[in-house]
C-alpha cells in the first residue's frame, strides 16, 4: 500500500510541476502516473550504479552531482513516456529539482504515504 501511495504522491508533484512550469507538459494524469513509474523503475535500476561512477563528482561538490544525476534520470523519462515532454535541458533540472522537493513534502504533510 505503501508503495501505491508512493507512486501518487510522486505522480502528483510531477502534475503539479508541469502545472507551474510551461516548458513542462503532461498530457493527463495518467501519463504522470506513467512518469512515477518508469522513472521509479530507472531510479531502481540506475541510480545506484550512476551514483557510483560519479562519486567523486559528488564528493567534490558536496551532493550537488546529484541533482544533475536526478535530472538524467528525468529526462530519459521524459524520452521514454509519450505524454510527457520538458523542453531544456535547464527546464529538466529545474523540474527535477522541484519534483524532489514537492514529493518530499508531500510525503511530510500527507503521512500516511
Amino acid at each position: 500500500m505503501s508503495m501505491i501511495m508512493g507512486l501518487l504522491s510522486f505522480s502528483l508533484s510531477v502534475f503539479i510541476v508541469a502545472m507551474v512550469l510551461p516548458s513542462v507538459r503532461v498530457r493527463s494524469y495518467g501519463s504522470a502516473l506513467g512518469v512515477a513509474v518508469i522513472y521509479g523503475v530507472l531510479k531502481f535500476f540506475l541510480h545506484w550504479l550512476l551514483i557510483l561512477v560519479s562519486l567523486p563528482f559528488i564528493i567534490i561538490t558536496l551532493g550537488l552531482f546529484l541533482i544533475v544525476i536526478n535530472a538524467f534520470l528525468l529526462w530519459l523519462t521524459d524520452k521514454l513516456v509519450d505524454g510527457f515532454e520538458i523542453d531544456s535541458i535547464f527546464s529538466t533540472i529545474v523540474a527535477s529539482v522541484l519534483i524532489s522537493v514537492l514529493d518530499i513534502v508531500l510525503r511530510w504533510v500527507l503521512p500516511w504515504v
